[in-house]
């Protein structure tokens, strides 16, 4: 984890250069170089070594996806949303160089990821794969993606009556509809673009898809949990916030023992799902679901 995550550091590092306008690069570069577990980027690595890709294969789609997920951090963070002062222990975007940047900034990430996965994609992977995985992103980022989950999320606060699992009424919210969405979709996005430039068969794209569902609402269960059990200091971030903003949040319905068991389900189901590929190129993968499951930031 260490060894690929320093890795995608030095090629964002490399993706984003200081030049004018100066100020909104310097933002650009705050967000993204601030640090982070860099858990959809290594996930995208190891999915693309674990079909029997090289990791140039898919290093520019990892960086991309970090990309987009700092590019939602600093919307996240806006004053007209989750309105968050601190972010991997630092102050956020908005904080540091006003909500007019910070919102460019964001802009300007999103832009740059899809640019920089067409444009730095190796040649030997062919186009059809390199636009089937430009499309695979775009999806999670839109309406059907990330926008959705978190316009959802805004709009069930203080909702008495969100449920737990997905409802057949389209004006009901319901938890797993907003982390799929919200967390998940992105990194189910990052693996199975991995996959997928790695050079993966079809079912073996859709049983990394199921795994990486799986871990992308693991991801959420935990964090959830880490929300209300740990500190603003030991977090990075401002804790207590899903509470003070009465979100519906896992350990909200289903206390936290059960919010626990629901973790130690899902990383069962995660696992199931790489089964059938080799051991030893999966024993990332299945490292990554424990990983996740027994984070403490």
């Amino acid at each position: 984890m260490l060894t690929k995550a320093a890795l995608v550091n030095a090629a964002l590092d490399q993706s984003i250069p200081l030049a004018r306008p100066l100020k909104i690069h310097e933002a650009m570069r705050y967000s993204l170089l601030a640090g982070g577990k860099r858990v959809r980027p290594v996930l995208c690595l190891a999915a693309c070594e674990m079909v029997g890709g090289d990791q140039s294969l898919a290093l520019p789609m990892a960086c991309a996806t970090e990309m987009v997920h700092t590019m939602s951090l600093i919307h996240d963070d806006l004053p007209c949303m989750d309105d968050d002062d601190l972010r991997r222990g630092l102050p956020t975007s908005h904080k540091k160089y006003g909500e007019d940047t910070a919102i460019l900034a964001g802009d300007a990430l999103l832009s740059l990821s899809f640019e920089h996965v067409a444009a730095r994609t190796p040649s030997t992977v062919s186009p059809d794969r390199v636009v089937r995985a430009i499309a695979e992103l775009g999806s999670a980022v839109g309406s059907a993606g990330l926008v959705a989950g978190q316009i959802v999320d805004i709009a069930s606060e203080g909702d008495v009556d969100v449920t737990l699992e997905v409802s057949a009424h389209i004006n009901k919210y319901d938890l797993e509809y907003i982390h799929i969405h919200k967390t998940a979709r992105l990194l189910e996005a990052a693996v199975v673009c991995g996959a997928i430039l790695g050079g993966a068969d079809d079912e073996s794209v859709e049983k990394v898809r199921r795994y990486a569902l799986r871990v992308g609402l693991l991801f959420q269960v935990v964090d959830d949990i880490l929300d209300v059990t740990r500190s603003s200091e030991e977090l990075g971030k401002t804790a207590g916030k899903d509470l003070a903003s009465d979100k519906a949040t896992y350990p909200k319905l289903l206390g936290l023992d059960g919010a626990r068991r629901f973790a130690g389900e899902l990383v069962g189901q995660a696992c199931e799902e790489l089964a059938g590929f080799d051991p030893v190129k999966a024993a990332p993968l299945y490292h990554f679901a424990n990983y996740i499951a027994t984070r403490q930031n």
